[in-house]
């Protein structure tokens, strides 16, 4: 929550298109001044150019590198954030052993390294001004690593694992700010009908896609539910709670002793 009086302000990564702009959009219309962030001025500058009515900061930077992280940190640490969305992200869809070592860094920079610094830097004085909001942007995907080859075919492990560090991130960044104020949570779309998939080479013209539109209207009304995971196409919650009260059965029934099937050799 923003101090009595106050505007709010959000900043936006990865706002020139998609995901990021339909946020700016969204935002822009519920009241908030806005701080956005993409690679591309001339897109930033047609976003602000849309928004007549809102006060609207363009910031060019490139999350794929440190200068750029530390130009938009800078400015986390600087302004009064109501709301931080990380939503920056770039399109290697590649296997393991077809993705290049520079590709690879740029996408764990952009959906790794960025989110974690950029919500560090705005995190403290969220907490000094009594609360606020970090959406970081991941993906069903994150939930993919276990899925049999047959049924993906088309395998992304370094993406995959960048989402599902932001889903762990956000849960545990959220439980380590909740009571100071701060509200974090981990947006996970399926498919959305954007220009990410244009980027990579995909025609999925054919594929039914979510609005970036319907994307953001789930991430605020999953505020509004308390979800720390918004999953906009997952109809049953049960499913999400039912992965997340697993994963605390296991962690809290580790034991200091080696487990039986490990002590046990196999029988010949």
């Amino acid at each position: 929550m923003a101090q009595l009086g106050s505007r709010r302000l959000a900043l936006v990564t990865g706002a020139s298109s998609g995901i990021g702009r339909a946020f700016a959009q969204r935002l822009g219309a519920e009241g908030y001044d806005l701080v956005v962030v993409g690679r591309r001025r001339e897109r930033l500058e047609e976003l602000v150019t849309s928004l007549p009515d809102v006060k609207v900061d363009p910031l060019v930077a490139d999350l794929a590198s440190d200068a750029g992280i530390e130009a938009v940190a800078d400015v986390c640490t600087r302004r009064p954030l109501t709301m931080l969305v990380n939503n920056a992200g770039v399109a290697h869809y590649m296997s393991f052993l077809e993705l290049p070592a520079d590709k690879a860094a740029e996408l764990l920079h952009v959906k790794v390294v960025a989110p974690t610094m950029l919500a560090r830097a705005a995190a403290p004085g969220m907490v000094a001004r009594g609360g606020g909001t970090i959406i970081n942007v991941s993906g069903m995907l994150a939930f993919s690593g276990p899925v049999p080859g047959e049924r993906l075919p088309l395998r992304r492990a370094v993406y995959t694992g960048t989402l599902a560090h932001s889903v762990a991130l956000s849960q545990a960044l959220h439980e380590e700010l909740k009571s100071q104020g701060v509200v974090v949570q981990a947006l996970c779309p399926g498919v959305v009908a954007t220009e990410f998939h244009e980027r990579q080479g995909l025609d999925l013209s054919a594929v039914p896609r979510m609005s970036a539109g319907d994307v953001v209207t789930a991430s605020l009304r999953g505020l509004a539910l308390g979800e720390v995971v918004c999953a906009p196409g997952v109809e049953r919650p049960d499913l999400l709670e039912a992965v997340f009260s697993s994963d605390i059965a296991a962690f809290a029934a580790q034991s200091p002793q080696l487990a039986q099937r490990y002590r046990t050799a196999r029988e010949r």
